[in-house]
């Protein structure tokens, strides 16, 4: 079974199929999976800390061992309730994809104890992951598809996390709000407490744009915003000297790539959204771009076409890998990176 659209996915994890034994969760996102992982283990398990009936294992702990995964979807209960056998994991070996995938039809069809639950959290799979096949495939298992929350989405979970806490922003101030958010939940989530903090929980206040610029400020993150806009524009020394300027701030290099991506999703959001028949500034408002970089972005994303975004997607996902394992200077990746995505952008007509 595969689910892929919001309110299907939610319904699911919020009362899973009693059929369903084995569930693979995946996406870009990482806290994005891992908050939906957690919301469907909690239906099986309200402790999922409970050392008899959870069991939590990562790549690590299964590469070249399948037997301790088959052991622990084996093991009755001793106290009773039902098992959760949780898989995390952090990287995408091909043996480890295939014995999963096996492990996951051998459960889907009972083969091992059929009341415990499977629950694989990875990072985004192709088409032609074995487990992805798998998990969409069988009868007793599903898969979630985790894409990046759309702004309508963050919206959404902005207003209500608001709501919550007695608070609220005004239509054009939650308009900015949104537009400076990380397209990533946990983050997300540590912006939206932050926003909850400075208003006031239960004060029932509600701020404008003025007062929250007060509280946005003027972040690292803007000169990482700038660098990539830069970049992508064809301005190589802007977009350096915006990278290197965030970096003495305290920003990190792995939060370079990242606002590299996030960029190249707006311009690939507003790219769909033209070829679908919305308007230029109606895309570019659904694409979260702030209104004073609209002419900029629009001016961008009639010169980066979809192929092109995708050949500057495979050099991000290469720069994001490299800032992690290497041990090469993160500095010097996401500068080498910057200036690539610009000497593109210029070859495109920048």
């Amino acid at each position: 079974m595969i689910l892929a659209k919001r309110p299907e996915i939610d319904r699911f994890l919020a009362r899973p199929d009693a059929g369903i034994r084995a569930v693979l969760i995946h996406g870009k996102d990482r806290s994005g999976v891992s908050e939906r992982a957690t919301v469907l283990c909690k239906t099986v398990t309200p402790d999922l800390n409970d050392p008899f009936n959870v069991t939590v294992l990562t790549d690590s702990d299964i590469d070249g061992d399948e037997a301790r995964l088959e052991e622990a979807l084996t093991a009755l209960s001793m106290i009773g309730g039902r098992r959760l056998i949780r898989v995390r994991l952090g990287g995408d070996k091909a043996s480890i994809d295939k014995m999963l995938a096996a492990v996951v039809k051998t459960h889907g069809d009972g083969g091992f104890n059929p009341d415990a639950m499977l629950v694989i959290e990875a990072g985004a799979l192709g088409r032609e992951s074995a487990l992805r096949k798998a998990a969409e495939a069988g009868k007793g298992s599903a898969a979630i598809v985790c894409y990046e929350d759309e702004t309508g989405d963050v919206a959404r979970m902005t207003r209500e996390a608001l709501a919550g806490e007695k608070v609220s922003l005004t239509s054009d101030a939650l308009d900015r709000f949104v537009s400076r958010l990380p397209r990533e939940r946990g983050l997300m989530r540590q912006e939206i407490e932050r926003l909850v903090l400075y208003i006031g929980p239960g004060s029932g206040r509600q701020i404008d744009v003025a007062e929250l610029e007060a509280h946005l400020g003027v972040e690292p993150d803007a000169s990482l915003q700038d660098a990539a806009l830069q970049a992508f524009g064809g301005r190589p020394a802007p977009s350096q000297s915006g990278l290197r300027r965030a970096l003495a701030e305290g920003e990190s290099a792995v939060m370079a790539v990242r606002q590299a991506s996030i960029h190249l999703g707006k311009l690939r959001r507003i790219n769909v959204l033209q070829e679908t028949g919305s308007g230029a500034k109606e895309a570019a408002k659904a694409a979260g771009v702030f209104w004073k970089q609209e002419a900029e972005m629009l001016r961008q994303a009639r010169a980066w076409r979809l192929d092109d975004l995708d050949r500057v997607l495979d050099s991000i996902n290469t720069a994001d890998v490299a800032t992690k394992t290497t041990g090469m200077p993160e500095a010097l990746i996401a500068e080498r990176l910057l200036l690539e995505i610009a000497a593109r952008a210029k070859r495109l007509g920048l």
